[in-house]
């Protein structure tokens, strides 16, 4: 199916890289390895919680880590839009801060791996599928979102896209149509001001990758490193359309891109900004 609807997707290596993710999730000690590594991470911070692997109970087989308690998604229906907003900042911040601080994205980003607390804090579970980046890996993409949010260079963003293999060099297509097609995976950041995420955004990021009708089809691909990141706009913008979520995602961003560093702009940034003072300066970096 995918030969026929993206025809210059490389679907072996695609396939090679869900399998080698898919057979990491069987690994318990990878699991336990990789919770650590985000609960100390994130240890102390003011909304996220990543409960500690306890490491003589844990095994090849099983890992055994904190108890954790906390309402389940279902409940946040009974809660106010404004505890929804706020759960759902954590969850964004929670999902870019590791992607762009830790080079580490935990691709497994559904409903039943949240437990939620009120005022934002969220307490994150189940680290079997996570995806670890290098920084050549991660630059393309900082290019491409510095380029066409930041910058607002069509011709650079086009650039970034075909340097890190998402478009086939110089296809026969307009820049303009590029952007058109392609631009979608940035809607909630392309501008600032608050914008609300419905329901059927992620959907209709997915349909309008895989269209065969549009003629940017033929010449895009998810190149294999990036495979796991497809689960952001399947699972992170499904929970945040869940929700129904308003947020200036854009000045969100802007705090957590290494090529903007902006200054907080809600009151969980706010207190981000503490914690990562206080991190910076035990790790004794400026």
């Amino acid at each position: 199916m995918l030969r026929i609807t993206a025809p210059a997707q490389d679907v072996d290596a695609l396939l090679a890289e869900l399998r080698e993710r898919v057979l990491e999730e069987l690994d318990y000690r990878r699991e336990a390895a990789n919770q650590t590594l985000f609960a100390d991470f994130y240890a102390g911070h003011p909304t996220i919680c990543v409960p500690h692997v306890i490491g003589e109970l844990s095994t090849r087989r099983i890992v055994t880590s904190e108890l954790a308690a906390g309402s389940r998604f279902a409940d946040l229906a009974d809660l106010s839009q404004d505890e929804r907003d706020v759960a759902a900042e954590t969850i964004y911040r929670f999902v870019f801060r590791s992607l762009y601080e830790l080079h580490a994205f935990n691709g497994d980003p559904h409903p039943g791996n949240y437990l939620f607390h009120g005022g934002g804090k969220v307490t994150f579970l189940d680290f079997g599928l996570v995806k670890h980046f290098t920084m050549d890996e991660l630059h393309p993409l900082m290019q491409m979102a510095r380029n066409l949010c930041v910058r607002q260079d069509p011709e650079e963003f086009r650039r970034s896209m075909e340097t890190a293999g998402f478009l086939v060099p110089g296809a026969p297509l307009s820049t303009e149509t590029v952007v058109e097609h392609l631009a979608v995976f940035y809607a909630t950041i392309r501008e600032p001001g608050a914008l609300t995420i419905r329901p059927d955004y992620s959907s209709a990021v997915v349909r309008r990758f895989f269209d065969v009708r549009s003629p940017v089809a033929g010449y895009v691909s998810i190149p294999r490193s990036y495979v796991v990141l497809q689960r952001i706009n399947l699972g992170l913008f499904a929970v945040l359309g869940e929700l129904e979520a308003t947020r200036d995602w854009r000045s969100i961003a802007e705090e957590i891109w290494p090529f903007v560093q902006g200054p907080p702009s809600t009151p969980i940034g706010e207190a981000e900004r503490g914690w990562l003072a206080s991190r910076r300066a035990a790790s004794g970096v400026r």
